[in-house]
C-alpha cells in the first residue's frame, strides 16, 4: 500500500477491524521523540516507592459505524513517562483489569528511539504477566507504596476504563490518601470511573489536559487514523463529569492541577515524564507520608 493513502489499512486477526492508515502514520509517528534525557537519576533510589500503572488489555474500539479500531495502549505515551520515573528509581507496576497482557499499539513505536524501545524492553515482562487490578485494588490501604497511579493514553483506554468500577477504586483511594493521578491524551477516560454514589464525578473541578475531541471528530477520522466516527468524545465526556479542560488543540502541552498531572497527546509525553519526575522526587525527598 502507498504510504500515500488515507484508508484505514485492514486488520487480518479480526474482522471488519482497521489500524490507521499509512499516511496518518507518516503524520503522527516520527521515528524519534523529542526525549533529551534524564534530570533525576537515582533520586529516591532504595525508597521502595512505586508507581501503578494502569492499562488497558483490549484491543478493539467500535466506532459509530461498526468498524473496529485496532488500538490499545499508545507506547509513546507508555513508556517516555516511565523512563523519567523509572530513571528517579521508583519502582514499577502494571496492572489490568482482567489481569491479561495489556495490549500495545506497536504501530505507533518510533522506529529509531533507543530510549522508548529499551523502556518497552524492560517492561515487557510485566506487560505480559500483569498484575489484576481489582487484587490491587483490595489490597490498597493508607500504607501502600504506591505514590502515584499513571494511566497511559491510547484510544483503547476509552473501551474499557471508564466505567470500570476497578479502576474508580484506585483513583478514589489516590484521591483520598493524597498520591498522584498522572495520565494523558485519551487516558483521562478513566477519571470518569471514579464517582460518589451519587454519580458525581470525584475528579469534578479538577481541570485536565486531554486528546481534543475536534481532532477525533475531524482529521482523524479525514486522514485514516480512525476508521470512523468515535462511539463517544473524551473531552465532551470529561466536561460533562464537571472537569475543565486546559487545551483545546495538540500542542505538546502539560498541566498540574493539586495532585493530578495530565498531557494533552504523544507531543506531551517527555514533558510529563519530566513533570511528574520533578513533582514525585520533590514529595519523597519533603518527607511527606505517603
Amino acid at each position: 500500500m502507498s504510504s500515500d493513502s488515507q484508508q484505514p489499512v485492514p486488520d487480518r486477526a479480526e474482522h471488519n477491524a482497521f489500524f490507521p492508515s499509512e499516511f496518518s502514520l507518516g503524520e503522527y509517528v516520527p521515528p524519534q521523540t523529542d526525549f533529551d534525557g534524564t534530570e533525576h537519576d537515582g533520586a529516591v533510589a532504595g525508597s521502595g516507592k512505586r508507581i501503578l500503572v494502569i492499562q488497558t488489555d483490549e484491543r478493539y474500539l467500535q466506532m459509530k459505524n461498526g468498524t473496529l479500531f485496532s488500538t490499545g495502549n499508545h507506547p509513546v505515551e507508555t513508556l517516555l513517562p516511565l523512563v523519567h520515573l523509572d530513571a528517579a528509581g521508583f519502582e514499577i507496576d502494571v496492572a489490568t483489569p482482567s489481569g491479561n497482557l495489556a495490549k500495545f499499539e506497536l504501530w505507533a513505536m518510533p522506529a529509531k528511539d533507543e530510549a522508548v524501545q529499551q523502556a518497552y524492553d524492560k517492561l515487557l515482562p510485566q506487560v505480559l504477566e500483569p498484575k489484576n487490578l481489582a487484587e490491587v485494588a483490595d489490597d490498597l490501604g493508607p500504607d501502600s507504596d504506591y505514590l502515584a497511579v499513571f494511566v497511559p493514553g491510547g484510544h483503547g483506554a476509552m473501551i474499557d476504563l471508564a466505567d470500570n468500577p476497578d479502576v474508580g477504586r484506585v483513583l478514589g483511594w489516590a484521591l483520598d490518601e493524597d498520591r498522584f493521578v498522572i495520565t494523558l491524551c485519551h487516558g483521562p477516560a478513566a477519571l470518569l470511573a471514579a464517582n460518589d454514589a451519587d454519580g458525581t464525578s470525584r475528579f469534578a473541578g479538577y481541570t485536565t489536559c486531554a486528546f481534543p475531541d475536534a481532532l477525533d471528530t475531524g482529521a482523524n477520522v479525514d486522514i485514516g487514523y480512525i476508521p470512523g466516527p468515535m462511539p463517544w468524545l473524551l473531552g465532551e465526556a470529561l466536561v460533562a463529569k464537571g472537569l475543565k479542560l486546559a487545551n483545546e488543540e495538540m500542542t505538546g502541552a502539560v498541566h498540574q492541577d493539586r495532585n493530578l498531572l495530565t498531557g494533552d497527546s504523544p507531543l506531551a509525553a517527555n514533558a510529563l515524564g519530566k513533570l511528574s519526575a520533578d513533582v514525585l522526587t520533590a514529595y519523597v525527598k519533603d518527607g511527606k507520608s505517603a
